[in-house]
Formats: C-alpha cells, structure tokens, sequence
C-alpha cells in the first residue's frame, strides 16, 4: 500500500462516523427518533402518532374509559316466571266432560261401560294468526299467553257444548322460549329455557358447554339489536357478567387467542400470547423476557396501539386530528428507570395486538461504531506496518 492510501483509510473512517446513527444495524429506532415531532406529527402522507408518558393522571384516563360488559349494556333482570306461548310453539290440548255422551266422551257401549270421558286433540303449531284450533271452540288466540289463561278460554267457549268440560294445555316443543347458541360449543343448538330462569353459563352448558381453552374464547351477546362482546373468563370471575338469558337472545362463541409483540432489546422477539382477561404492562415486559442488560435503554421502553378519537383528546386535547377520524396512534412511553413507573406498569392494561418496544442504549450504538472503525483503523495500522 502506498503512502497516499493511508490518509485515505482514516478519512473514510472518519465519514462512517458521521454517519453511523443513520447507517449501523440496528433493531429500530433509538428513544430520541421515537420522540421525534417530525416523524410523530401527521402529515398528507402518514398519520403520525401522540406521545404520552406513562403517569398517574394517563393511567386515571384508561381506568375511566367504558368496557364491554353484560351487565352494563342489558342488566341482569330475572325473566317472567311463567312463559308465555309464542308463535311456532307446538301446543296439545287434552278436554275432559263430567260424564259420558258429550262432544268429547266416547260413546257408551252398555249400561256397565262408563265410556270415556277425555279427548286429545293433536299437536298445534302457532300460526301467524297466533291462535289454534279447537273443536267445536274455533279458534282461541294463545300467543302471548300462559297455558293456565288459554285453558280457560277454552272452557268458556266449550261451556253450554259440552258436558262441565276441563281443559289442559301443555307445550311440547317451545320455540318462542329459546336461545339460539354457535360457535365453539359442543353441540350449537336452540337451547329451550326454564320457567325459573336460566344464566348464560346455563346455556351454554346445556348447549354442551365450549370445545377449547377458556382463555381463548369469547362470548357475543346479541339481544334487541345490539351486540356486546366479553371473555368467556369474565362471566367465570365475576358472577355480575353471568346475566339472565331472555327468549331471542343468540349467543355466539369464537375463539380469539389474545396475543402482542414484542421486539427490540427484549430477552424475546415474538409474538406473545396471553390470557383473555389480560395482563399488565408489567406482566407483559416479563413475558416478553425482560430488558436486555448490555443492550436495553431502560427509559425508552414503548407500548404502541390505536386508541379512540375520544381518549387522544383527553391525552392531548392539541394533537390534530381530521373531521370524522374515530381512532389514532398513540405511543405509550415508560420510563423503567423510575421506581414509580414499576407501580403505575402494574395498572396498565395490555390489549389485544400491542406491540411492545425497547430501544437501544445510545452506548450500543456507540460500541457497534467503535467496532467498525476500530476494524478500520486496524486496517490501517497493518498497511503502515507493510509499508515500511
């Protein structure tokens, strides 16, 4: 190597060094480049994202936010006592007389014979009409009533017919009086309910109860046109969510491992499954295998999501948002070399699809620079030494 090649090597080291943030390998950006209003601010072209640091005031605004709940949406109102008949219910009706030769009674055959005294008149479906038809009675409306109320408006129209006629209704397949279950149940089936009332988990048992772990599994409540989405684990925790079920509710269980990333200076790059019911910030990092300890910035740990219009407003009533926009980007900073902030971490709820990320120290930034010049002034020292 010539002499003029030398001077040549330590000036290209020095212009690696120049550039080393924008051009060393790295996981991702460095805490400052997560913080940066350039990048954070929307723009025509991107979105853009609200900083906010973990503190108690953040953690009071996500403890007040709305959550999908059973009880909250439908309340827990124990159903009528006696069902009443619906359309499509199948009815039998059995009529009685007081003696034989009536409408009902069979004939008497000899002065031994008391005959019978009894008549059963076939299964009835509800029409549309919501009545049924009986003999010599015509049609008697039944929809909306009890069994014990359609008796006795039989026995009135049979009254002055037949002899001290008595009248007994029973339902046989009830229809009106279900609750349609699917999904991650042994057996989806319209589910028939009993007149003390039946819970959601009672349903779903008689249904033959769910094919896969609890903690995968999601219930949606679907009653009056609305529809209210909560773990399977919620209604096993607390008793409240474990609310009456009504006729014409449909109940649907899916599954939905909950889950969220992790990547950069973690123990683990994965993605990272959890329970239904969730778990923390706290319990998330750990999952994720802690911070590394050569390598991690313990104070640009980040948690990114989409949140509602409504919350990023409270969080910063200034960051803009466009007319009509429902959510938007918000990176959760938390600064792990604060005590405090291993308190407030416990509070704070890990959602469905987070990522979780830490950023590099600037001193491995550093170290990967001094290992690539130092390889480079090695190259150097070892072409002086040849040439001389």
């Amino acid at each position: 190597m010539t002499s003029w090649q030398i001077p040549f090597c330590l000036v290209l080291a020095l212009s690696i060094g120049q550039t080393a943030c924008s051009s060393l390998p790295s996981q991702g950006p460095t805490a400052s480049e997560v913080a940066d209003s350039n990048l954070s601010t929307p723009t025509p072209d991107r979105s853009g994202y609200v900083i906010v640091d973990l503190d108690d005031r953040i953690n009071r605004i996500l403890a007040s936010r709305p959550i999908d709940s059973f009880a909250g949406h439908f309340g827990d109102y124990r159903p009528a006592q006696n069902q009443v008949i619906g359309v499509g219910d199948s009815l039998t009706v059995t009529i009685w007389e007081a003696a034989a030769g009536g409408l009902f009674s069979a004939p008497v055959l000899d002065r031994a014979s008391p005959g019978s005294h009894t008549a059963v008149i076939p299964d009835q479906v509800v029409e549309r009409d919501g009545a049924i038809t009986v003999p010599y009675a015509g049609r008697i409306r039944v929809v909306g009533m009890t069994p014990p109320a359609v008796e006795e408006q039989i026995v009135k129209a049979l009254i002055g017919k037949a002899i001290e006629p008595q009248a007994l209704v029973s339902v046989t397949h009830n229809l009106s009086n279900t609750v349609t279950v699917s999904g991650e149940v042994t057996t989806g089936a319209r589910v028939p309910l009993s007149p003390r009332g039946d819970r959601i988990l009672d349903v779903i048992a008689t249904a033959g109860g769910i094919k896969l772990p609890v903690h995968d599994v999601f219930i949606t409540l679907t009653r009056d046109g609305r529809s209210v989405t909560v773990p399977m684990q919620e209604l096993l925790i607390n008793p409240r969510e474990n609310i009456y079920a009504r006729a014409g509710d449909t109940l649907t269980l899916v599954s939905d491992p909950q889950s969220f990333t992790a990547f950069g200076a973690t123990g683990r790059n994965a993605l990272v499954t959890f329970d239904a019911k969730g778990i923390t910030l706290e319990e998330a990092i750990a999952k994720a295998g802690g911070l590394l300890d050569i390598q991690a910035d313990p104070g640009g740990v980040f948690l990114l999501r989409s949140e509602p219009a409504s919350l990023v407003h409270q969080f910063d009533p200034n960051f803009p948002l466009k007319p009509g926009q429902l959510t938007a980007n918000v990176v959760y900073r938390i600064n792990l070399r604060d005590t405090n902030t291993y308190f407030m971490a416990r509070k704070f709820p890990i959602q469905n699809k987070d990522m979780v990320y830490v950023a590099s120290a600037l001193a491995t930034e550093l170290q990967k620079f001094l290992n690539l010049t130092s390889g480079i002034a090695n190259t150097a020292y070892v072409a002086r030494i040849t040439t001389q």
